[in-house]
């Protein structure tokens, strides 16, 4: 029942963001680079603190807001090879506002047709440049979640309901949370304009949705069922960017990319090292790895991908992990996936 007590301000179910996770690796990388690679990681560092900063803003906004909502930050979801990182969901009694955060340096656009275009000042010269729909992409978090909500339910009619009016319960909004970004949304459509707000609108909006919903709001105890049920469907994944860093590596990496044969010689009889290179589709862990999935997916009557697809099959031997808590930071492995598959895989692992 404690949180229930506090129902009546907003509570975090999920605060922390791999976002932070994934700058310390990659500060970690770095001095493993030459200094091209070094340009480049510290550039890529530079874009997620200004990610994290932006969600911190809206944080702020929604921890202030003296709201009932219960909040989840940061969280993966994914079915077989469709995934979605959203960067809040909110659960009001009546709405789930699915939040996507942008951090924008420049001025922002959006015209009749919908399309975002900013400009950005450069020592006096102007430069204009369209960017990827937040709202597209956002749209993108929402067919997933509905798909993910209608496959969990049991029965033909309440799949049915659940796929009819989720629409009605789940609001797409992207929140432009740079302060010193000015946007400029006159001509774009109603539609459009009323999903693009700024940081500081942001509680004024949910109070002034959930007062216009005609939907009937849900009790405190459901409320939290609603948010856990997200929760539970959340997957713990770590994105990794160190695969685009492969060719800047100024060492060896443990990751079986290459494998060693070691060949004795003529002269002196000596064990002497050679290093052969192959794709990591040639090496045996990963045709191992790939065969105990096809396996396993046959006894189970499921795709091979929904035990780990191929990216995440590149990942666990990129990271090799030798124990669960290892396992854990392996793209797209969550406690059921270790639970179930874990000792096998870790069985696997364990010969190379």
């Amino acid at each position: 029942m404690g949180l229930f007590n506090r129902i009546k301000e907003p509570i975090f179910l999920k605060e922390s963001s791999n976002a932070e996770i994934q700058i310390e690796k990659l500060k970690a990388l770095k001095p493993l680079l030459n200094p091209e690679g070094q340009n480049i990681i510290e550039q890529d560092i530079k874009h997620l603190e200004y990610g994290i900063v932006g969600e911190k803003n809206i944080a702020f906004e929604l921890k202030n807001s003296h709201m009932t909502m219960y909040i989840l930050h940061d969280v993966y979801l994914e079915d077989g090879d469709i995934s979605a990182q959203i960067d809040y969901l909110v659960f009001t009694k009546k709405i789930c506002f699915v939040i996507e955060c942008k951090n924008l340096y420049g001025d922002i656009e959006i015209n009749s047709a919908g399309d975002f275009i900013r400009t950005t000042d450069f020592r006096g010269r102007k430069k204009k440049e369209g960017i990827y729909s937040p709202l597209t992409q956002n749209q993108r978090h929402l067919e997933l979640m509905k798909k993910l909500k209608v496959d969990n339910k049991n029965n033909i009619l309440t799949k049915f309901v659940v796929g009819k009016y989720f629409e009605d319960n789940y609001k797409s909004v992207v929140v432009l949370a740079n302060p010193k970004t000015i946007l400029n949304a006159k001509f774009a459509k109603k539609e459009v304009k009323e999903k693009v707000i700024r940081a500081d609108q942001l509680v004024k909006y949910i109070k002034n949705m959930y007062e216009q919903s005609k939907e009937i709001g849900v009790s405190d105890e459901r409320l939290l069922e609603w948010a856990q049920s997200f929760l539970e469907l959340q997957k713990e994944m770590l994105k990794d960017y160190t695969d685009k860093y492969e060719q800047y590596k100024i060492y060896k990496d443990k990751a079986v990319k290459s494998i060693q044969k070691i060949i004795p010689t003529v002269e002196d009889k000596k064990a002497t090292t050679i290093i052969v290179k192959l794709p990591v589709e040639e090496t045996e862990i990963f045709k191992e790895l790939k065969a105990y999935r096809l396996n396993k997916s046959r006894e189970e009557n499921i795709k091979p991908y929904f035990i780990y697809n191929d990216k995440q099959l590149k990942d666990l031997i990129s990271k090799m992990p030798r124990n669960n808590d290892e396992l854990q930071a392996v793209a797209g492995f969550g406690e059921l996936k270790i639970n179930k598959y874990g000792n096998d895989i870790l069985k696997i692992m364990s010969k190379y």
